[in-house]
């Protein structure tokens, strides 16, 4: 006859771990004992053992990009940044931008306080599109102390020193293209004109053959 000397023993190893950051780690473990004693003196030992690890992982804090502020409004400069963020690292900067129209216009308005009104106009003449719309109004804009057709002539003489040299260029290769263009439609035209005028004349000239044949065939009849 067996008897039951020896009962189970069971105890918890479980232990937990949290780090703050980009991840959180968690183990825990448990382990269970049993041990039975026979008659004989004999035993048998059972152990089970379980253990959980488990990784969880969280995306760090984002990115701010820093703003940038122009601290007067008497200063021509445009605050830019910008800021990127992935699972494991995040960058951020920023930086001043030199607005150069808001400069020129602030420039052109001291100038023209100051009665420099020729001035003025020369240096809001650096954007491209105040040029063009000058050389579009007849008024071309100042060059070398020279203003109207005596600055049109160096205009056209030093072009590639106009500040839309570039989109110039382009539109008088446009205006070239066209006006070969349309020469090449006129010349067709004038030809087709000149065909169908020897067409009529020599339909006339066949036909005044044909009268003089008839007369002349009159002519012998009457004869």
């Amino acid at each position: 006859m067996l008897a039951l000397l020896g009962g189970p023993k069971a105890w918890g190893d479980t232990t937990q771990t949290n780090t703050s950051g980009t991840n959180t780690s968690i183990d825990g473990g448990y382990e269970s004992t049993t041990t039975t004693t026979y008659e004989s003196g004999s035993e048998s030992t059972s152990t089970t053992s379980n253990t959980t690890n488990s990784t969880i992982k969280s995306s760090p804090p984002s990115a701010s990009a820093p703003s940038y502020n122009a601290m007067t409004q008497d200063v021509c400069a445009v605050g830019v940044s910008a800021g990127i963020q992935t699972f494991g690292i995040g960058l951020s900067g920023g930086k001043h931008v030199i607005d150069k129209n808001c400069e020129r216009l602030k420039l052109a308005r001291i100038l023209n306080d100051f009665g420099m009104k020729v001035a003025a106009v020369a240096i809001l003449c650096q954007d491209e599109r105040v040029f063009e719309s000058m050389i579009q109004a007849g008024t071309p804009c100042p060059i070398d102390g020279k203003i109207g057709k005596e600055a049109k002539k160096l205009w056209t003489k030093y072009d590639h020193e106009r500040p839309d040299y570039d989109t110039y260029v382009k539109r008088m290769k446009e205006r070239e293209k066209k006006e070969k263009a349309i020469a090449k439609k006129i010349a067709l035209e004038e030809k087709k004109r000149i065909k169908e005028e020897i067409k009529m004349t020599e339909e006339f000239e066949k036909a005044d053959k044909e009268v003089a044949k008839e007369e002349l065939k009159n002519l012998i009849k009457v004869k």
